[in-house]
């Protein structure tokens, strides 16, 4: 791998961890503004290690290791940092089945954005999908079926693989809903700053799956993840005490977060169907489709000043 590639791959990943993990940050802030001074830096700075160290390091490697199980977790740990090469053919002889799990759980998630959550409208066709929500189910449903059709005419396992990943969907999504729930009681009940910070790092730990699934489609080198991934999560945790209010006025990045999903959702799936995918393409796509809904963002904030300018005048 080039220099080039690899700070190309280190750049995408960050600003794909820092994307769709916004929401997360308003969350924390807002969790945050209810907390001491002392709980607040103690969050942002342990709280950081456990994110980065913790969460984003090791839920790479108990990926590689649950999708090879043959090799012991010490030996997938040690692969990551070193060139054996037994272990590194291994890896890469099962890596097809993570991927598409991992695309699998990617697309799901972008139609669940696409047909149920509210969102900015910010291309032509969102409205009228979410105007269908009921169809959801049946879309993904369908989508898997056609999935696992074709890829068990590959393997049994691979096809297998592709039930995982709408299964790792549906849990993560239960998960997700149940923490919007219990949002309104950390911010506006009592509970003490140990149990909401605890709350908050368990929060992070649910966001920063879509994160680490889809840097598999940049790369599959677990010290690359972990420094992308780390570099997007210090400049999260950064806007979280700084701009977070600035950034929730950019309202299409959400909308680009899951555009990008989508984009890495489908080459997972290509790649994991033996389709060759250049390494450049998925941190250039995260570029170029996050850059466009920013610029967009930005006009319609621009055009939302020009338009209160008056008001403020009189």
């Amino acid at each position: 791998m080039s220099i080039a590639t690899i700070f190309l791959t280190i750049f995408g990943l960050s600003l794909f961890e820092i994307i769709t993990s916004i929401d997360n940050a308003i969350i924390n802030a807002e969790v945050l503004g209810g907390m001491s001074k002392k709980a607040q830096r103690w969050f942002l700075l342990w709280g950081f290690f456990f994110a980065v160290f913790v969460v984003r390091g090791l839920l790479p490697l108990m990926i590689v290791w649950l999708a090879n199980p043959g090799i012991g977790a010490w030996e997938v740990f040690t692969a990551a940092f070193s060139s054996d090469p037994k272990i590194a053919a291994a890896i890469q002889a099962t890596s097809p089945l993570l991927l598409l799990s991992g695309g699998v759980f990617l697309v799901f998630l972008f139609f669940n954005w696409l047909f149920i959550e509210p969102k900015n409208f910010g291309l032509k066709g969102e409205r009228f999908f979410q105007a269908q929500g009921a169809w959801f189910f049946a879309v993904v449903s369908i989508l898997l079926s056609v999935i696992v059709w074709f890829a068990l005419k590959v393997s049994p396992m691979l096809g297998f693989s592709a039930v995982i990943g709408s299964t790792t969907f549906f849990i993560i999504h239960g998960f997700r809903q149940f923490a919007e729930e219990q949002e309104k009681k950390l911010i506006t009940g009592s509970m003490s700053d140990i149990s909401k910070i605890a709350y908050l790092e368990v929060l992070d730990a649910t966001f920063s799956i879509d994160g680490v699934v889809g840097a598999f489609a940049f790369t599959f080198s677990i010290p690359l993840i972990l420094i992308g991934n780390g570099l997007g999560a210090l400049v999260l945790r950064k806007l979280t005490v700084s701009n977070i209010e600035r950034i929730k006025r950019y309202k299409y990045l959400k909308n680009g977060a899951m555009y990008s999903i989508l984009i890495l959702g489908v080459v997972m799936i290509a790649d994991a169907f033996g389709f060759h995918i250049p390494q450049w393409l998925s941190p250039v796509a995260t570029f170029a489709v996050v850059g466009y809904f920013f610029w967009k963002s930005r006009i319609d904030l621009k055009a939302m000043e020009q338009a209160l300018e008056p008001a403020i005048n009189l």
